[in-house]
């Protein structure tokens, strides 16, 4: 686990909001937004094409977390109830934040010696948040806006998490907060909201979100090690506000370094990505455990919180482009976001792996350089000062082996500043396998002293099994500079994600920017091409690409044997020939595509058997297609799919046959630009195809990327009348001679 966050304050990237002593966070009227970060307005004024926001709208969530007044609907005293120890806690926690409460219970007269009123028409204030403890809060909802109530909180459970029945309530329930205009937590929500936050800590805070509150244990733990926790959104059935919500309220915080999310379903895909941009723009990293990559796993994550779970291949694209950290368990959560909210800038992209043993090191750096981390060797002249305090036999090129004893002297601290002070090295991480308090105890404090002298990251991995050692309970956790960690992997997952945080936040332009707003003169031809609920020949389906400038072989549609060899002489030989037809997915499997044909008797024999086939199959044709054959070239698919919870999704991949051999291809959703479809190339794992080997040319890896971006612009345009669009083969030609879909098939809706 990583060390506390007493002493000297790690900077954090973006500028802090001054607020004097005792003054309240700034509130807005309910249901205003107030302005992001980097000063856009905070409303998604803006609409892409297809009508949908270009930013985040962020609720103003002041008055939840630290609310004036507050309701408790259904509150008790009576001893064995469980809405008594609801009542108990939620008292305890309002006289925290300083809100006044008022139990709500036209049973009682009193509430734990509190005035109780009959119902909330009966409350003597307007209240900014109302408590439910009822099992059915759709009645309650009713009566809130009357009330002056902002926001509620139904614990009830007992909706979409159940089934067909339980969806069916969840609706009902969340149209009545929307008639109601209150803002609604749950239902199936719990009291994590209102747990008690350690005031006694520094530094930059992470904010939680959970979909199921005991997932968040671990991370509210961290407070116990040192770790500054300042808010928890427990948000279960997201019958109103939703995982993005929070994600856009907590980018805001000036007090928040870094948001740690427990995720089982998403309610709505796009909020999503407006809210990861949102956090993107602020500098503000995203740390999330996104269940559902296994079929199991999203059956269960379904049951529990009654929401889609989404394609996880769609799911993982989205949030790596929009920078969102994936991490497989609650520990690598509490590591990496405790790092990422406490850790400064890097200053170097260099990793230094230091330790009191040749094994150690070797292996952390093999899991190291797996991962991607870049060791670089020490320069000879580093080596040469590292050797004055090192025995020359012992290895300093990096990993740095010391041998053991140089740490129990006046040594230890010389080599650690050495190793800070080269230029290339911006991270150092020292493995100590075990305690050995001769050595250990004085390494873990020349590490911490260093750690005060440097804007360097200093990480250490204790790896007793027994934490209980002085050294990592006093020395190590009690330093707000040192990252520790209790395992190499957790490590490892860590520093991986701050340094790739930081470099994707330098570069960062949110593709929301750049999207299209207005339809292209493609749009309008291409509509006129869709035909509601068919699949289109290949001929209509490749009339959608030239639509959108995207290159087809020279090809002419014939009807009869004389006009395919009049269609050949004028396409050039040799020539393919295709039959084309709406139901036609898989013609080469029909024996329907004749390939290489070089003269007109051929083209005459091959219009026949084909047109012969086609009949014998019962499969009606539109045509033939006599097309220019393609030769050279390295074979692609490019697609649109749509996603229940993102919409319209471009795939790139090795295409023909390979595309459903090996499965190679990225995925991103839209809008994304240049950079992000060259770096969806480069995820492929036959990108040097794309290279060249074995003596072929380059690829016109230009030409592909913009092929990619005309699919982008067409899913975009065409959402709501394209379900589908499979290019496969595009042939991307040799570098400068561009790209060629030779076959497509599209799918309207």
């Amino acid at each position: 686990m990583l060390g506390s966050t007493h002493g000297t304050l790690s900077t954090h990237s973006r500028p802090a909001r001054v607020v004097a002593c005792g003054e309240q966070p700034p509130h807005t009227a309910h249901g205003t937004v107030p302005p992001s970060p980097d000063g856009r307005p905070g409303a998604a004024a803006d609409l892409d094409v297809s009508g949908r926001p270009l930013s985040a709208a962020v609720p103003d969530l002041d008055r939840f977390f630290r609310p004036a007044s507050v309701a408790v609907v259904g509150a008790s005293d009576s001893e064995g109830r469980p809405n008594t120890g609801i009542t108990r806690q939620l008292i305890a926690w309002a006289d925290r934040v300083g809100a006044r409460l008022h139990p709500v219970n036209p049973g009682r007269r009193t509430v734990f010696d509190r005035v109780c009123h009959p119902t909330v028409a009966d409350l003597p204030e307007p209240v900014d948040l109302a408590v439910l403890l009822v099992a059915d809060p759709v009645p309650v909802i009713e009566q809130l806006p009357a009330a002056g109530v902002s926001f509620a909180v139904a614990f009830a459970s007992g909706f979409a998490e159940t089934g067909a029945d339980g969806a069916a309530a969840q609706e009902r329930l969340a149209d009545a907060v929307r008639r109601s205009g209150v803002r609604l937590l749950g239902p199936n929500t719990n009291l994590n909201a209102f747990e008690s936050f350690r005031d006694d800590l520094d530094g930059p805070s992470i904010a939680l979100i959970t979909q199921s509150g005991h997932q968040g244990r671990p991370v509210f733990a961290l407070q116990e090690l040192g770790i500054r926790l300042t808010h928890w959104a427990p948000t279960g059935n997201e019958a109103d506000l939703e995982t993005a919500d929070f994600l856009s309220y907590f980018a805001s915080r000036p007090e928040v370094g870094a948001i740690a999310a427990y995720v089982e379903g998403l309610k709505d895909g796009r909020s999503f990505l407006l809210a990861a941009d949102h956090a993107a723009r602020a500098g503000v990293p995203v740390v999330a455990v996104k269940v559902g990559r296994t079929e199991t796993g999203a059956r269960t994550a379904a049951s529990h919180t009654g929401k889609l779970t989404g394609a996880d291949g769609v799911v993982d694209a989205a949030m790596r482009q929009f920078g969102v950290i994936r991490v497989d368990g609650l520990d690598e959560l509490q590591d990496t976001a405790a790092l990422l909210a406490r850790a400064r800038k890097p200053l170097a992209e260099g990793v230094a792996v230091y330790s009191i043993s040749g094994g150690t090191g070797a292996h952390f750096a093999d899991l190291a350089t797996a991962a991607g981390l870049h060791l670089p060797v020490l320069s000879d002249a580093k080596q040469t000062e590292l050797h004055r305090w090192i025995p020359d036999y012992l290895n300093v090129a990096n990993p740095i082996d010391n041998g053991g004893h140089p740490v129990g002297d006046h040594r230890g601290p010389k080599i650690i500043d050495a190793i800070l002070d080269d230029p290339s090295v911006g991270v150092l991480i020292c493995p100590i396998t075990g305690p050995f308090p001769p050595m250990s105890d004085k390494l873990a404090r020349d590490l911490v002293a260093a750690a005060e002298r440097t804007d360097k990251l200093v990480c250490v991995v204790w790896g007793s099994p027994v934490g209980t050692e002085e050294a990592y309970r006093s020395t190590l956790l009690g330093s707000s500079r040192v990252a520790t960690f209790r395992t190499f992997g957790n490590c490892v997952t860590a520093v991986r994600a701050y340094l790739g945080h930081h470099r994707f936040t330098a570069d960062y332009r949110s593709p929301f920017d750049d999207a299209p707003r207005t339809l292209s003169p493609s749009a309008r031809k291409a509509r006129a091409l869709l035909r509601p609920g068919t699949q289109l020949s290949e001929h209509a389906a490749k009339q959608l690409l030239r639509a959108y400038g995207i290159r087809v072989p020279r090809e002419q549609l014939v009807t009869s044997a004389a006009a395919a060899v009049r269609a050949a002489s004028l396409v050039g030989y040799p020539v393919v020939m295709k039959a084309s037809g709406p139901q036609l997915a898989h013609k080469s499997e029909l024996g329907l595509v004749k390939v290489g044909l070089t003269s007109a008797s051929q083209v005459r024999d091959a219009y026949r058997e084909l047109t012969e086939i086609a009949r014998c199959e019962g499969v009606p044709l539109d045509g033939v297609l006599v097309c220019q054959m393609i030769e050279r070239g390295v074979e692609m698919v490019v697609g649109v799919t749509r996603d229940s919870l993102f919409g319209p999704t471009v795939t790139v991949g090795l295409g023909g046959v390979l595309v459903e051999v090996l499965q190679d291809v990225a995925v991103g959703v839209p809008p994304f630009g240049e950079e992000q479809a060259r770096a969806m190339l480069g995820e492929l794992r036959g990108h040097a195809l794309l290279e060249g080997v074995r003596g072929a040319p380059p690829a016109d890896v230009d030409a592909l990327v913009e092929v990619v971006l005309r699919v982008q612009r067409m899913a975009l345009e065409l959402d709501g009348g394209l379900a589908e669009l499979d290019i496969n083969p595009l042939v991307v030609l040799p570098r400068g001679q561009g790209a060629v879909a030779l076959d497509a098939l599209a799918v309207c809706h």
